[in-house]
């Protein structure tokens, strides 16, 4: 099979919150670094890829996936992985809730599902499950735009806890990005060689 992958770095500069308490990580920087440590991977690996928003402020949802729709008119093999990392408050005091998620359009396809639970076997064959369940299939089904909107198969992935301090550190920290991006390298390569 082909490969394709879409990397969406979830939300921009100008997205209000999406910080941890003391300011030191914003989501929309994290995302983007580490969507192109995962595109310099999987070049690395020969799987085509391509930044669906490499715009640094914020690119309306419903403008991102009419990108990837165009994008899966013109690869059919395509998939996409929507970057973010997670909450538990309101931003403004650190939790408890720590880990890494994978989520799913309800309906989703076999192939976003089959992705998913590859994404989710990486992330806990790292230590990073944290202290939230998740289901014996390995993914959330949920309702993000992204996911039900686009035609590709398509994860949205939380990694860490941005109001976690632990999670913070790890996400911080260039050992922490290269290991998200690498597990996701990881679970897309599995994805499309078998």
């Amino acid at each position: 099979m082909k490969a394709f992958v879409m990397i969406d770095n979830g939300h921009g500069c100008d997205t209000p919150g999406k910080c941890s308490p003391d300011g030191r990580y914003r989501e929309w920087r994290w995302t983007r670094d580490v969507a192109s440590l995962l595109e310099a991977e999987l070049e690395r690996r020969g799987i085509a890829s391509e930044l669906l928003v490499p715009e640094e402020c914020d690119v309306a949802l419903v403008e991102r996936c009419r990108r990837a729709n165009m994008l899966y008119r013109r690869y059919p093999e395509a998939v996409l992985v929507s970057l973010h990392s997670n909450a538990s408050g309101d931003g403004r005091q650190w939790g408890t809730a720590s880990g890494w998620s994978a989520w799913v359009a309800q309906g989703a396809s076999t192939g976003a599902r089959r992705l998913a639970r590859l994404l989710s076997e990486e992330a806990i064959g790292r230590g990073l499950g944290g202290n939230r369940h998740t289901p014996p299939c390995g993914y959330h089904e949920g309702r993000f735009y992204i996911c039900r909107h686009t035609r590709c198969p398509a994860v949205l992935t939380e990694n860490m806890f941005h109001d976690h301090k632990d999670d913070v550190e790890f996400l911080l920290s260039g050992k922490g990005m290269a290991s998200v991006a690498a597990l996701h390298a990881d679970a897309l390569e599995r994805y499309y060689v078998g």
